[in-house]
């Protein structure tokens, strides 16, 4: 089972991550992306972030290959057994935001759809989380862990409060077409904790346990 926790920068998704995986009564494996550490592809999109690549920056479906291509990378490691759980801490639907807010058109999620899911075979999650955090409840948070740790300095995406405040919204609008699948959308963690754990229950339920 693949689940997706999706948000803005300094959203907390991170936190949710740990507080899933310290919850869930099955066994879990997490999987970051951008995978910065050990894909090339999310190396030059890091780097485009930080101005050191031209013009590529200014390019939304050059920079959305780049992420994609970071994800087909780890294919393999979406394969996992029935009774698994992979949080992905990001997945496609943030490329289709991201994608979406700087293009101020929806009509690029189908093209990602298209890319990541169909021409990259990539699988489909089974539930996807968009952590809704307040924008500037966000907005501080990055700015307080870029002061914090000298690894995380705010690149051009985290810099723009407008991109943040769009991508909110475009993740709103692809859970409330159910984009890709099956959404919660909340701000309250707890109240995400607890539905995850009892929707995982179910779908991992023996059978004959799911019909007593």
């Amino acid at each position: 089972m693949i689940i997706a926790v999706e948000g803005i920068d300094g959203a907390g998704k991170n936190t949710l991550v740990g507080r899933l995986r310290a919850e869930l009564d099955v066994p879990v494996r997490v999987l970051a992306f951008p995978r910065y550490a050990d894909s090339v592809h999310a190396q030059l999109a890091q780097a485009a972030l930080f101005g050191k690549m031209g013009d590529l920056i200014d390019s939304v479906h050059g920079m959305a290959t780049l992420f994609a291509l970071d994800r087909f990378g780890a294919r393999e490691e979406l394969c996992f057994a029935d009774e698994e759980v992979l949080l992905c801490d990001r997945y496609v639907a943030s490329n289709a935001a991201y994608s979406a807010a700087r293009l101020g058109d929806d009509s690029v999620c189908d093209w990602v759809a298209d890319l990541e899911f169909s021409t990259l075979g990539l699988p489909r999650p089974d539930l996807q989380i968009f952590l809704d955090t307040a924008v500037d409840l966000a907005g501080q948070r990055a700015s307080q862990r870029a002061v914090e740790d000298a690894t995380r300095k705010k690149d051009e995406y985290e810099k723009n409060a407008s991109l943040q405040a769009d991508t909110a919204a475009a993740y709103r609008r692809l859970a409330a077409r159910e984009w890709g699948g099956q959404w919660i959308v909340s701000a309250d963690v707890d109240r995400i904790t607890r539905d995850v754990v009892a929707l995982v229950a179910q779908r991992t339920a023996p059978p004959h346990a799911a019909q007593s």
